[in-house]
């Protein structure tokens, strides 16, 4: 089976933004809260970079995804509403930006139906769920489907949309290589590496997007933090890279909600017609 997207697309590219503001430091030392310089870089977030990545993407007409930790959103309010005035998804992105701790459950679960909480008060309740540092437990799954989510988007076992088993829940597939940290992301105190150059990025991103092109029916799924791509270098990479895209025949830019949605029909129809609860779309 090869997923198709609306109006015969190729490819299906969801560009999103994880909105840690300062709770990615906060999430490392809790200490840094006594450390205003430090919570300064998770600041630009919402100060400079957010209003800057709207202005592009309404400039570009694309709607994106943006999952917000609870924490940030609190203290950002107004930057949870003006992303969802301007018609973009807000996905749920853990409370504090920590990894969820398979020996709490009862903690994992309080702070997951707080974010919610304070996600559907400034915007809508989310129905999209990355968590921080994509992790997992055992309780995860059991949340997502309890309070109905429509899709997760944390896993790497794939380039393919999928159903979890015994779920309706899509899979949007993430990785490394789609993502800006890997190539941004300094001054946390461990793991030091040097700063890289947009233009690697940019290369490496333009030559992912090619490959899932050319097997077609895939979704390219763009992992971005405000903090990081707002940059103005790398806010014209970015820029570059939308273009690049653009210029492909048959692309569709769609909140990760539309693909997921789109993915499900197919999907559950598929599995329907085979007599199997859940179905991958079969390896090119």
């Amino acid at each position: 089976m090869k997923l198709t997207w609306p109006n015969g697309a190729r490819i299906a590219v969801a560009l999103t933004f994880d909105v840690d503001a300062e709770s990615t430091w906060l999430g490392r030392d809790p200490e840094n809260a006594r450390r205003p310089g430090v919570l300064s870089q998770g600041t630009y977030s919402p100060k400079v970079a957010v209003p800057a990545i709207l202005e592009l993407l309404e400039r570009e007409h694309i709607r994106s995804t943006f999952f917000i930790p609870g924490l940030d959103a609190d203290n950002h309010p107004e930057t949870v509403r003006s992303i969802h005035r301007a018609g973009h998804e807000v996905g749920h992105h853990g409370y504090e930006h920590v990894r969820a701790d398979p020996n709490d459950p009862a903690g994992e679960e309080r702070a997951f139906m707080r974010a919610i909480e304070t996600l559907t008060r400034l915007a809508s309740r989310p129905v999209g769920f990355r968590s921080p540092s994509w992790d997992f437990t055992d309780k995860t799954l059991e949340l997502l489907k309890r309070e109905r989510f429509a899709y997760s988007s944390n896993f790497m076992d794939d380039v393919a949309c999928y159903v979890h088993p015994n779920t309706s829940l899509v899979e949007l597939p993430v990785h490394w290589i789609l993502d800006d940290a890997p190539f941004f992301l300094f001054g946390l105190g461990v793991n030091q590496r040097p700063i890289q150059p947009a233009s690697h990025a940019l290369e490496i991103w333009k030559e992912e997007f090619e490959g899932l092109y050319e097997w077609g029916g895939l979704p390219y799924v763009m992992t971005m933090h405000p903090q990081f791509i707002g940059r103005p270098s790398r806010l014209r990479a970015l820029e570059d890279l939308i273009r690049f895209i653009k210029h492909h025949d048959a692309v569709w830019f769609a909140s990760c909600r539309d693909i997921a949605d789109t993915a499900r029909a197919q999907l559950q129809s598929a599995g329907s017609a085979t007599g199997v609860a859940s179905a991958k779309p079969a390896r090119r």
